[in-house]
């Protein structure tokens, strides 16, 4: 995703507003109005050639051109031709700006509180006339390459997908105005997950308004953090584009309103993709504790996650973000400012500071039990990320380490905390599936060379990653698997690399058996086609069997077979006790009480994995597990 922003929302000439975006910091820039007092339909040549020499000596790049083609409800055939000629215009703005994303209607306009309005999406009649007049649109704009994002003005978001489902053009989605509409969405649906999932799963562009945004302008405000954490699971290179709309005589001019509507989504930015839909959409839950007065001082170390870290430690009670370390002082500044917190690249600035009772490491992987064990050799409580470390020898030491200082570690899967997990133990433990015969399970993600490339280069290696799709992504479902069925006999196991160009695996797959006879198994990669974190996991015994599915096709949901009937309903609801790892994390320090996800889990998973990847390259045999009687 990129931000991008309307050039004409400033009501004023583009020439003069380029050098101020630039000034900003912004890559992108979309283009409507006021290019030479006309719409950028009618340039000339000329003077899209012009605009785009302004453009390459700032370093900007043209995002979207936000036309209003066919923005009419049904109109005659005089219009349809006067929406054509348009669309050359578009054309040509886009040939000579140098993209191809553009900005459309498609002949259906209501006003949000008309009682026509969502009728698109249920009247197979009014379709067909939407259709039959916005072929020949279509038509053109595929001829010419552009992928087009038809907005939610004037429509609902559902007629906007019944369209797209019509039209079936791959590439062409919704251009997503999360503003318009949301206002009358019920308060009872006010957790939206099922909303934005459906949205963002048609989503190619998002439109930021002020009034979803500013308290200075009325209206409904959106979830723009979890809107933007579910629009970077679904792996989309979309714009994110501020269509400020600040009405007229509102206190802040067109400029103002844009900035601050910038710098906010700029604030609410997510550092990285959560791992599923679900997740990412949670409305946050602040559960009160009996410590509330008396917060533990944490202190993040490593700002690529760790940035969303920041964010959940802010929204606990009982944990006081005490600022924020990064060997890159320029983000270190940016995520210290944004959370006003103090920050440094010098890790020791906190140890020696007496007030830090605690650091959450977040650095790369082959760096976590160093980092840890400092900050534990400097008397703070410590929890580390997945995976714990790139080979369980580490964790190991890094635990008799705690041990030793009497301080608290722990790992941070989060599963744990979600519920699903918890429910699954219970039914496992119940002996709701009776003899236990299979487990499988399925993660498919979309990584892209940029991911590989970033901060460094880190991820990908052996020595900074500890390995490839097993690693960093499956260490996940080797902790879920080890969690429901204890650790395993022997494991065997294949990598592969497919796609990337990568030290270690991008696919691989392994084999569990246990002594009762259970087999279990898990493939993982990184280079699937569609952009999400998609997992598909399936339990079954003699007299029951669960299925899980997230973040693809079938969307979020749990399957429970028994006595011949599946349904969807738990036969083990559980209410969910904490936020996050972090807030358990710290109610051990605050009260004694144990963790939920001990740095033992931590061991564990890392030493399974090892002995999977020791399989791969010693011919992918089976090879003994020899910690089964320490889980």
């Amino acid at each position: 995703m990129y931000i991008s922003v309307f050039s004409d929302e400033l009501k004023q000439e583009v020439t003069s507003v380029l050098p101020k975006f630039k000034e900003w910091g912004l890559e992108y820039v979309d283009f409507r109005g006021l290019i030479n007092g006309l719409p950028i339909e009618k340039q000339s040549v000329e003077q899209l050639k012009a605009l785009k020499a302004q453009m390459e000596s700032l370093g900007l790049k043209t995002g979207v051109i936000q036309s209003s083609l066919c923005k009419v409800h049904l109109p005659s055939e005089d219009r349809i031709k006067l929406e054509m000629e348009k669309l050359e215009g578009i054309i040509r703005a886009c040939d000579i700006l140098d993209t191809r994303l553009v900005r459309s209607f498609n002949f259906w306009q209501h006003k949000q509180d008309d009682p026509e309005c969502g009728i698109l999406a249920t009247r197979p009649d009014e379709l067909s006339k939407v259709l039959e007049m916005f072929y020949p649109i279509a038509k053109r704009a595929r001829e010419a390459g552009l992928i087009l994002g038809i907005e939610n003005c004037g429509q609902t978001p559902e007629e906007v997908i019944t369209v797209l489902d019509a039209l079936n053009v791959p590439e062409w989605g919704m251009a997503w105005d999360v503003s318009n509409m949301f206002e009358l969405l019920p308060e009872a649906q006010g957790d939206c997950i099922e909303y934005f999932t459906r949205a963002l799963g048609y989503a190619n562009m998002l439109h930021v308004k002020a009034r979803g945004v500013l308290n200075e302008v009325e209206g409904k405000k959106v979830p723009w953090e979890r809107v933007l954490k579910g629009a970077a699971v679904t792996g989309k290179n979309m714009p994110v584009s501020i269509e400020t709309h600040v009405p007229n005589g509102n206190v802040l001019t067109g400029e103002e309103a844009t900035k601050k509507c910038y710098d906010y989504i700029k604030k609410v930015w997510p550092a990285s993709a959560p791992g599923d839909m679900e997740s990412a959409l949670a409305v946050k839950q602040k559960f009160d504790r009996p410590y509330r007065d008396d917060p533990v001082n944490m202190v993040v170390i490593g700002l690529g996650m760790g940035k969303n870290r920041c964010a959940q430690i802010r929204d606990t009670v009982g944990i006081n973000l005490y600022g924020v370390v990064d060997t890159n002082l320029e983000k270190a500044k940016a995520v210290g400012e944004q959370f006003k917190v103090p920050y440094t690249d010098d890790i020791n600035v906190f140890l020696n500071d007496p007030k830090v009772e605690a650091c959450y490491v977040v650095t790369p992987t082959g760096l976590h039990c160093e980092v840890a064990a400092k900050c534990l050799n400097a008397g703070k409580h410590v929890l580390v990320t997945k995976p714990m470390d790139i080979n369980h020898e580490r964790c190991t030491d890094l635990i008799k380490l705690a041990e030793e200082k009497g301080l608290v570690l722990g790992c941070d899967f989060d599963l744990h905390f979600r519920g699903a997990l918890t429910e699954l133990k219970k039914a496992v433990d119940d002996g709701f599936f009776g003899k236990l015969k299979s487990a499988n399970m399925i993660l498919n993600i979309k990584r892209t060379p940029e991911y590989f490339k970033e901060n460094g280069g880190w991820r990908g290696t052996w020595a900074l990653d500890g390995g490839g799709a097993l690693s960093n992504q499956g260490i996940h479902e080797i902790n879920r698997m080890v969690a429901l069925f204890g650790m395993p006999q022997a494991v065997k196991c294949s990598v592969t690399r497919q796609t990337h160009d990568i030290e270690v695996e991008d696919y691989g797959i392994s084999e569990w058996k246990y002594e009762n006879g259970m087999v279990a198994r898990i493939s993982s990669t990184t280079s699937y086609p569609a952009s999400s974190w998609y997992t598909r996991f399936e339990v079954y015994g003699d007299k029951g069997a669960y299925l899980q599915t997230s973040g693809g096709p079938e969307g979020n949901h749990t399957y429970w077979f028994k006595g011949g009937k599946w349904t969807e309903d738990s036969p083990y609801p559980t209410k969910k006790e904490w936020n996050q790892a972090a807030d358990n994390f710290a109610n051990a320090i605050r009260t004694g009480e144990p963790l939920i996800v001990t740095a033992s889990e931590g061991l564990t998973s890392r030493y399974v994995l090892d002995k999977m990847y020791e399989s791969s390259q010693n011919g992918e045999g089976w090879v003994e597990i020899g910690l089964r009687d320490k889980n």
